[in-house]
Parts: C-alpha cells; sequence; structure tokens
C-alpha cells in the first residue's frame, strides 16, 4: 500500500511538472516575451478554444520565434497549466477572503455561498477560464493541476471550520471539505454552461442544499 501511494505520487508531481514552464523568466525582457506569450494564449483560447489553437498560432500572433516559446514552455500543455495556475491563485485569494470572516458555526452557511457566488463570477469576467477548465478534462497533467487545486481550497475550508468546530475529528472536517468543494466547484462549472436566468435558478437551488453548520 504505501508502495502504491509513493508511486501515485510520482506519477502525481511528473505530471505537474508537464504542466508548467521549462523556464521562468528573470530577466525584465524575458518576463515581457514570456508574459506576452501567455497574453496571446489567453486571447487564442478565448478565440478559439483550447483544442483548437497551436503553438504556432502563438508564434504568428506575437512574433515569438519558435526557439524562444519553446525555451519558456515544452507544449500546448504547459502554457495551459501556466494560465490555469495564475487563475488558480486568483480563486485562492477569492476563498480566503470569503472564508476569512468565519468566526462562529452560523458563519459557515452565508461563507460557502459567497465563494459560490464568488467562482461563477470570476467564471462571468474570465471567460477563458472557461477553456482552460475544459481542456483539464482531456489532459492528465492538467488535471493533475486541478486536483492540486481542489486540495488546497478545501485544505482552505478545513482550517476554517476547524475554528468554529474544534471537537470535529479531523478525519470528518478533511472530508466534508473536500466533499463541500467538490460539489461547489461542480456546481458552477455546470452552471457556466446555462444562460444566466438558469444559472441563477440552479445555483440558487444548489446554495440552499448547502450545510448550514459545521459537521
Amino acid at each position: 500500500m504505501a508502495t502504491q501511494k509513493a508511486d501515485k505520487a510520482a506519477i502525481g508531481e511528473g505530471a505537474l511538472g508537464a504542466a508548467r514552464p521549462r523556464l521562468a523568466p528573470t530577466q525584465q525582457r524575458s518576463r515581457e516575451r514570456f508574459e506576452k506569450i501567455l497574453a496571446a494564449a489567453a486571447d487564442l483560447m478565448a478565440e478559439k478554444g483550447g483544442e483548437a489553437f497551436r503553438m504556432s498560432d502563438i508564434v504568428q500572433r506575437t512574433g515569438v520565434p519558435f526557439g524562444s516559446l519553446y525555451q519558456y514552455f515544452p507544449d500546448k500543455t504547459a502554457v495551459i497549466g501556466t494560465l490555469a495556475e495564475r487563475y488558480n491563485a486568483v480563486g485562492r485569494e477569492c476563498v480566503a477572503r470569503d472564508l476569512a470572516d468565519v468566526a462562529a458555526p452560523d458563519d459557515l452557511y452565508p461563507a460557502l455561498c459567497r465563494i459560490v457566488d464568488s467562482y461563477y463570477q470570476m467564471f462571468l469576467d474570465e471567460p477563458v477560464m472557461r477553456h482552460i477548465w475544459q481542456a483539464t478534462q482531456a489532459d492528465r497533467a492538467l488535471q493533475a493541476l486541478d486536483e492540486e487545486d481542489g486540495a488546497f481550497l478545501s485544505g482552505l475550508l478545513c482550517e476554517a471550520v476547524r475554528r468554529v468546530a474544534p471537537q470535529t475529528p479531523d478525519a470528518t472536517l478533511e472530508t466534508f471539505s473536500q466533499l463541500i468543494m467538490t460539489l461547489a466547484a461542480a456546481a458552477v462549472r455546470h452552471a457556466i454552461t446555462l444562460d444566466a436566468e438558469a444559472a441563477g435558478r440552479f445555483l440558487g437551488l444548489f446554495k440552499a442544499m448547502l450545510p448550514r453548520t459545521p459537521p
């Protein structure tokens, strides 16, 4: 069993590495080129979707030579993964903010509702996030990034619930937090496929089903 867990962890780390840039730029000119590549990739994803755009499209859009592009990113997965991590970082800040005011058991429910609303609004404000999420469904390396982010967000919720329910066993808190964050992400990702009115009804019902108190 321990060997299986170690093998799984190694596979996960390898997948995460494949979804990250080959080189992190340090000099200003390199950073500017790096950002230019990512900005073009985000625009291309918004225009064409994650499956349709190619590394050659980035070269054509930016004028950055293939050699320079591959110096930073070995393939399209690494480009999308880098964008995903940036949006994940914004999402983590939002969740941390929404959980910051959880100081009593009754604070949990409104905080969970804020998380759902904030996550949905992020998708509305940044349409490319939809394409990034869709890309994670077909690529193991990007799935690993998504799983890592989900675990981080679950950890944030777990710590917030622990503040107001310290008597609850750790295993229960961890399972509760993982379940809530997984369901919230699934609900929002379905909502973005609906028109605004239907999404409002759907998320309203989902929020009504969220727990009112800690486990």
